[in-house]
């Protein structure tokens, strides 16, 4: 099912442009072995438009993950030297997308070839796909203690 979606992307004038935006498939991933949950796994990088993703292909749902690269803006950049420091600090809290929006709204602009769009777009676009969603989900994880609560760096 994976192939259909790599198909899909690369023949597709809706979805074949993404590719070029760096978009990678990575292919079909098991995320639940009890349920045998399958998901299409692909990366992104970290300006990319995620609204124009779809949420799931052939029933199966889409996880991305968003390229992680040196050269990561200030916001995102967290000590990963320390063991375990996913449990230090959430590389993805919504509060570092919302500083970096803050900083380098043109050039975010720039780099989605879209002037025009608002702070709540480009928000949606960088957080995969719903910013508000994501910081309710986030928050929800905080309380329950899954995440770390968000510091600056």
């Amino acid at each position: 099912m994976g192939e259909c979606f790599v198909s899909l992307l690369s023949t597709k004038s809706k979805y074949g442009h993404l590719k070029k935006k760096g978009l990678t498939i990575e292919g079909l991933a098991m995320v639940d072995p009890k349920k045998k949950k399958h998901v299409i796994k692909i990366s992104r990088p970290l300006v990319f438009d995620n609204r124009l993703l779809p949420k799931k292909f052939e029933g199966l749902d889409i996880k991305t993950n968003i390229k992680m690269s040196d050269d990561m803006p200030t916001e995102f950049n967290v000590d990963r030297s320390q063991p375990e420091w996913f449990k230090l600090q959430y590389i993805w809290a919504p509060e570092r997308f919302e500083k970096y929006v803050d900083r380098c709204e043109k050039e975010i602009k720039a780099q989605l070839n879209d002037p025009m769009l608002t702070k709540k777009e480009l928000l949606d676009a960088l957080c995969f796909g719903n910013f508000e969603e994501h910081k309710s989900k986030s928050m929800q994880l905080i309380k329950e203690g899954k995440l770390p609560a968000y510091r600056e760096n």
